[in-house]
């Protein structure tokens, strides 16, 4: 018998069969493709520092009169942010100077934005929709305005505002019915346009300015559902955090902060001439425990974020700074005598109502022991606001196994 003839491809089937797999291949990718950008933006809404779980749990301490919820949020309650009667001040062009000198918008801007997250925590912990309304008549008129911020400190007042404009946007479109679409993609425009670019590009500036803007990045990326934004924003995050709090694990000098000098008399200069470092000591410590306040807060506020839409873990990537970082400082604001080794022997203390998220996360909820930050908080207690970008964070944050 002879030998069975091979088969002959002709160039006619060469192209058939190639348009088959072609057609093949890319009605996978048509299938899938879909599929993978919709894993890759998919957000928890709402999910920027507040969750309906979280935000039940303090609604059911509210109803049973139980501390601190209940101090908490008569603070809420009788503070001019959350009455029904404000009236926002919305400007095209925010001129905000070293200092907030000059002040051309840059207070109003930022109050209004408090008071808008301000009426949405009223709107949910009450029922009372009118608060809704509110929050949402504030946003738009701002929205329909400003087109820009100006001047020296302009990047960090996008930051300030930034922050409260993502919680309160997250939480009013998430669980109220009065705020109409047109109205939220105007405030969605707001967002990506005036605040998103200035956020992104970053400060080079004091740790502070880069996790407060960082902050409210990750917010808006939220927000806006903008998976890449958000990315960039970790990654920020990541390259600023282990450059502010020092630990000995980093050797004889902090780490330098992605961009800037990284030698010994520009570091230290940074440091504002600290030359001594020990566990737990910020970029800020010796400039005052003010600032230093918010850089940490900041950072516990991207942390908390992340963590409601399931991750990273930034938490644990800051753990031992964070929790460092706390204790060295409340030291001081319980009055522990300054040493002659730190700032020349003498600090500016209060590191203002930055605890909560923090403490909740780390003592609360994992177990680590933060005995001069447990005393502190038992100081200050209830947190209320620095009319900055910080607010009722006892009310929200304070001892909730859901947040």
């Amino acid at each position: 018998m002879g030998q069975p003839r091979p088969h002959r491809f002709h160039r006619g089937h060469i192209l058939l069969w190639a348009a088959v797999l072609a057609l093949i291949v890319t009605g996978c990718v048509v299938a899938t493709r879909p599929a993978a950008i919709a894993r890759a933006a998919a957000f928890t809404h709402p999910g920027v520092s507040d969750t309906r779980q979280s935000l039940d749990f303090v609604r059911q301490r509210i109803d049973a009169g139980a501390e601190p919820w209940k101090s908490a949020f008569a603070q809420l309650k009788a503070s001019p942010l959350a009455s029904l009667d404000r009236t926002p001040k919305p400007r095209a062009d925010v001129q905000c100077g070293s200092r907030s000198k000059p002040d051309i918008g840059c207070t109003d801007e930022r109050t209004d934005a408090l008071a808008a997250y301000s009426d949405a925590l009223m709107a949910y912990l009450t029922g009372n929709d009118a608060y809704a309304v509110k929050a949402a008549g504030i946003m738009d008129a701002w929205a329909t305005t400003i087109t820009k911020h100006s001047l020296s400190n302009a990047p960090l007042q996008t930051g300030w505002a930034g922050v409260s404009w993502a919680r309160a946007g997250e939480l009013v479109r998430a669980t109220s019915k009065s705020w109409p679409a047109a109205k939220q993609a105007r405030f969605a425009t707001m967002l990506r346009e005036v605040y998103l670019p200035t956020l992104l590009k970053g400060s080079h500036a004091n740790g502070n300015w880069e996790l407060i803007m960082t902050d409210a990045a990750a917010g808006i990326s939220v927000f806006l559902d903008d998976r890449a934004s958000y990315d960039t924003a970790v990654k920020t995050w990541r390259g600023r955090v282990p450059a502010y709090v020092y630990l000995g694990s980093d050797g004889p000098l902090p780490k330098a902060a992605p961009g800037m000098p990284d030698d010994r008399d520009k570091l230290i200069k940074y440091w504002y001439g600290q030359t001594k470092f020990v566990d737990g000591l910020a970029q800020e410590t010796c400039r005052d425990f003010g600032h230093t306040g918010w850089g940490l807060v900041a950072a516990s506020h991207v942390a908390e974020t992340a963590k409601l839409q399931g991750g990273p873990d930034l938490f644990g990537e800051m753990r031992d700074r964070v929790v460092a970082a706390l204790e060295f400082h409340a030291q001081y604001d319980l009055g522990a005598a300054v040493p002659s080794w730190l700032c020349g022997g003498k600090v500016n203390k209060g590191v203002g109502p930055v605890l909560e998220t923090a403490y909740n996360r780390y003592h609360n909820q994992l177990g680590v022991p933060m005995p001069k930050t447990a005393a502190l908080l038992a100081r200050t207690r209830p947190a209320g606001t620095d009319n900055h970008f910080l607010a009722w964070e006892t009310l929200t944050h304070g001892d909730n196994p859901r947040a």
